[in-house]
């Protein structure tokens, strides 16, 4: 039976089938070892899968500053010449002798905030990742087309002639899969198979097929409709509106500490004005004592006295010099202006002055205001519509499941590819079905525990925003409090100064006349000063006091409103996708002030 005629092509054609999956298991083994080769052995993990590691040197040791190297002298003398001292005291301090300065006015500060301040620029790049992110979930229902390929051979022993030990099968299917925002879905798809066998008997050998298939499958409780499936994009397109409000909030914060650190500048600049002054009446009283002394008129101790009041004076310049420094920095900071960075030796010369007006302010007004513009009572707001969200989204999760689905099929086979598809095109062979699906959890508590979480959650939050009313209209008061405060200082302050210039002249005239000694005389000059400063805090506190009532009110000082728009750091270089850069504009703008 072996020799019949029938059983040689089965022969040939098993030799065949041998031969190929000989070749295909060769090929699969060469791929795999290719492969391992490039990329080194799957079943390890490698050096390569690490970042590269740092140096325990730089993790674990740690340096020690050493000061002594940087030693330009010897402590001095616990006890000085006299002479010496006196030389020193009588020179005219000026510290920031030789500097290059620069005039800044407040407008111009606040411009550069703006444009250079770090936070500001890092808070700006979270609206364009805030709209990526938009962009990723409204991508969520693009439709997708597959292509799948298989070729397979089967090889099994038979107890019966009527079929095939041996059969080879290749698949391809070409298809697309559309979502739907009710949370259905729609699949077009044309399979085409081809089909060969061993079996004498088979009609069609090799056999094609080519059907064409259409899917739609749609939740009807569970997971249906428009509003649960479209839940993940409005929270996140309530995000993007939450990260635009936080950006506006960062850029109002920046911009008012900017101005704070203005004016604190500010006064401290004026205040080391008042010092050196101080300084040149301690050193016109060291004069008038040495003439009273040459002339006989006043003991030597006058002189020691206004010694001791001008080496004090000095010490008030050396600190208010470093304070100086410091606030000039911090503005520098804020600023981040190239050419007048943190180690810039350039002294910033304020040049706006405060302009103290009084001003007749209404705190329930304000404080109405400032509950309709502050940011944080935006994002209360945008987290409560969040949180109604999720409870119709949980809502919708705790229903049964009930889905409807529909298949329609036209089937088309042929001993040829173009036969089969001219039977599918002939619409001759067509079938379809229809399909009720329901499922419910016996309790169903774990659904009813998340949907009483989030309604629990959005209580908490509703008592949180009363708390956050109070919060903010407690800083408007409080505000409003300073500024009146802060206008009743000025006008105290400057009496004050007009009392201390009296009082400081007619010590000098008592002094003239040995009525008064040195130290009385110094007295009246350290009460003045401190009566000058006081009036300069007094002013700049005032205009520290309004910024505080705009920034409580969600607003910023000025007879102009600001803008901000997005920064996109990307490149060219950074290309990837459809855009090489950000241009396209956001699909939920950010609040803007125009």
């Amino acid at each position: 039976m072996n020799d019949s005629p029938c059983s040689r092509p089965r022969h040939r054609r098993a030799h065949a089938i041998a031969a190929r999956r000989f070749v295909t298991t060769c090929t699969l083994i060469i791929a795999t070892a290719a492969l391992s080769a490039c990329v080194g052995n799957p079943f390890r993990t490698t050096a390569g899968d690490f970042n590269d590691p740092t140096p325990l040197k730089r993790l674990r040791t740690i340096r020690n500053l050493d000061l002594s190297a940087k030693a330009i002298g010897e402590a001095p003398p616990p006890e000085e010449d006299l002479a010496d001292q006196i030389e020193r005291y009588r020179a005219e301090p000026n510290p920031f002798e030789g500097r290059e300065t620069y005039d800044l006015t407040l407008e111009q500060c606040r411009a550069w905030v703006l444009a250079n301040n770090l936070a500001i620029q890092v808070a700006l790049v979270n609206p364009v990742i805030a709209n990526e992110r938009l962009s990723a979930e409204e991508a969520a229902w693009e439709a997708v087309f597959f292509v799948n390929a298989r070729h397979s051979e089967s090889d099994q022993p038979t107890d019966s002639q009527l079929s095939g030990s041996q059969t080879e099968f290749d698949q391809f299917t070409a298809g697309l899969r559309v979502p739907l925002r009710t949370g259905g879905q729609i699949n077009l798809s044309t399979p085409i198979t081809r089909s060969e066998t061993d079996n004498i008997f088979s009609t069609l050998n090799p056999s094609y097929t080519s059907d064409f298939n259409l899917t739609i499958s749609q939740p009807l409780l569970r997971g249906g409709w428009r509003r649960a499936n479209t839940h993940a994009l409005r929270i996140e397109a309530i995000s993007n509106d939450l990260t635009n409000a936080a950006t506006k909030l960062e850029v109002i914060r920046q911009l008012a500490a900017a101005d704070r650190a203005y004016w604190g500048l500010y006064a401290i600049q004026r205040v080391l004005d008042v010092r050196i002054r101080q300084y040149q009446l301690a050193t016109d009283q060291l004069e008038r004592a040495e003439r009273r002394v040459r002339a006989q008129e006043a003991a030597r101790i006058e002189i020691t006295r206004a010694q001791a009041a001008a080496a004090e004076r000095l010490e008030g310049i050396i600190q208010a010099q470093n304070a100086f420094l410091q606030a000039q920095r911090e503005l520098k900071r804020v600023m981040n202006m190239e050419g007048l960075g943190v180690r810039s030796d350039v002294l910033l010369n304020l040049i706006t002055d405060p302009q103290p007006i009084e001003y007749a302010l209404d705190a329930n007004e304000l404080a109405d205001n400032a509950l309709d513009g502050r940011m944080e009572m935006l994002q209360l707001e945008l987290q409560l519509a969040q949180d109604l969200s999720t409870i119709d989204f949980l809502k919708n999760q705790a229903l049964p499941l009930f889905s409807l689905d529909y298949t329609y099929n036209v089937n088309g086979l042929g001993a040829s590819f173009n036969d089969s598809i001219g039977v599918t095109r002939g619409h001759r062979f067509e079938d379809w079905s229809l399909g009720l699906n329901f499922e419910v959890p016996i309790g169903n508590e774990a659904a009813e525990a998340r949907v009483h979480g989030a309604i629990l959650t959005r209580l908490q939050r509703l008592s949180s925003r009363h708390a956050q009313v109070q919060s903010i209209e407690q800083e408007v008061f409080n505000a409003v409090d300073g500024i009146n405060s802060a206008w009743q200082r000025i006008l105290a302050a400057r009496i004050n100064v007009l009392l201390a210039q009296r009082t400081y002249e007619a010590e000098v005239n008592q002094f003239n006349l040995g009525l008064r000694t040195s130290t009385d005389v110094s007295d009246a000059a350290a009460r003045l000063s401190e009566a000058e400063s006081t009036a300069i805090r007094a002013l700049a506190d005032y205009e520290i006091t309004q910024v505080d009532l705009a920034f409580a009110t969600g607003t910023l000082l000025g007879a102009t409103r600001t803008r901000w728009d997005p920064l996109d750091p990307r490149t060219a270089e950074d290309r990837f996708g459809e855009q090489p850069e950000y241009t396209r504009p956001l699909t939920y703008p950010p609040l803007r002030e125009k």
